[in-house]
Parts: structure tokens; C-alpha cells; sequence
């Protein structure tokens, strides 16, 4: 989606900038249907409002900010972004998942949430290997879920069987490997006639009363 808009803009002779982290290949935004583009890497120290500032100085014009891989930016790049729309009047467009791999906002994506203008899912229908509904990306280690360790660990969405991997999960599914197993009985019911009988009981009961 990052690609698109940024060849929307384009298209429209706008001038902005491609931003991206911790992407699969460093300083390139890429797409599954093999389209890539240059894009400016994001460190943590890299101060975003600086870097548009600069841009619009040397260019004579900024219109734009495409943010790809958001969530991995720090709260005070969020806050830069929004500075780059109120003084800078550029439009910020930023990409990125809402949760991590144990279901937690990331603190970009939870700065985001909290200020940016508007907020729009997109509409791309994820789902669970089971057919549900997918609203967890949850991370692999040698095929088993895992629900501790770092944050941040770059990993294959394609190859279930790489180190570390990630996979597209419903709720009940994420949920069900950190659930205890539970023990169940089977409750031994009253015969047709009995509950038939004490239903008639309980309805005169009822009745008198």
C-alpha cells in the first residue's frame, strides 16, 4: 500500500519522500508482487521533522511523507511526523501492523493511533489457516508459537519452516497455545422421563405458588 501511494503522489507530480524500517531489504521498500522502491531508512536517533525540514529547504517544496513499516518507528518520531503536517503543511501517510507477535501494541503504532487525523484499516481480508477472521501476527520459532522475546525480530512470512517466521492467526487459534489444557467430565443427565417428570413438578410448583 506504502508503494502505491507513493506512486499515486508521484504520478500527480507531488514531491515527497519514501521512509521505511527494518525493512526486508535495508533502504528499499519492496512488495510481494516484486516491486521495489529507494526509500530513506529510519534509526531510532533520526529525527524526522529535521530530516523533512531539510528536504523542503533543498527542494523548495515538500509535499509529502510516506511512512512505511510505522510501527517500528519511536513515539517521538510519530510526534515529528505530525509536526512535519502542522508547520510544514506536508501530508503524512504511515503504514504499519497495530500489535506485536504477543498481541501488544507497538509503541508507534499506539502514539499513532492516538494522534494522527484519521486512522483506516485496510481493507485487505486476512485470514486464520482455519477460514476465521486473522487479527494476530503471531511469531514462530522452529514451527511452535512463541509468545516471549524480543520485540523486534525480522522474520519470513512465506517459509513456515525458517527460524523464525510469522504467521496470520484468528484469536481462538493465537490464544490456544498458552491456554492450559483443561480437564473435562462428562454430567450424567436424568433419563427423558425423569426430566419430563420433574419439569411437569416444577410447572405445578410454579402454578400453586
Amino acid at each position: 500500500m506504502a508503494l502505491q501511494i507513493q506512486h499515486n503522489l508521484r504520478s500527480r507530480n507531488l514531491r515527497g519522500l519514501l521512509l521505511t524500517r527494518l525493512s526486508r531489504e535495508q533502504g528499499r521498500v519492496t512488495s510481494r508482487l516484486g516491486v521495489t522502491h529507494d526509500a530513506v531508512e529510519v534509526d531510532p536517533e533520526m529525527n524526522v521533522f529535521d530530516l523533512a525540514k531539510s528536504v523542503m529547504v533543498r527542494r523548495g517544496k515538500l509535499d509529502y511523507l510516506v511512512a512505511d513499516e510505522a510501527q517500528f518507528y519511536t513515539a517521538e518520531q510519530v510526534e515529528q511526523m505530525s509536526m512535519v503536517v502542522d508547520e510544514l503543511a506536508a501530508d503524512v501517510y504511515a503504514f504499519g501492523l497495530i500489535t506485536d507477535f504477543r498481541g501488544l501494541l507497538f509503541p508507534g503504532t499506539k502514539r499513532l493511533l492516538e494522534i494522527a487525523d484519521e486512522r483506516s484499516e485496510l481493507q485487505v481480508e486476512a485470514r486464520c489457516w482455519c477460514g476465521e477472521g486473522a487479527i494476530f501476527n503471531a511469531r514462530l520459532v522452529n514451527g511452535q508459537l512463541t509468545y516471549d522475546g524480543d520485540v523486534v525480530v525480522v522474520g519470513d512470512t512465506d517459509d513456515l519452516e525458517a527460524e523464525v517466521s510469522y504467521e496470520l492467526l484468528c484469536r481462538r487459534h493465537f490464544n490456544e497455545g498458552r491456554r492450559p489444557v483443561l480437564q473435562h467430565r462428562l454430567i450424567e443427565l436424568p433419563s427423558d422421563e425423569q426430566f419430563e417428570s420433574q419439569l411437569s413438578k416444577d410447572l405445578r410448583s410454579d402454578a400453586n405458588s
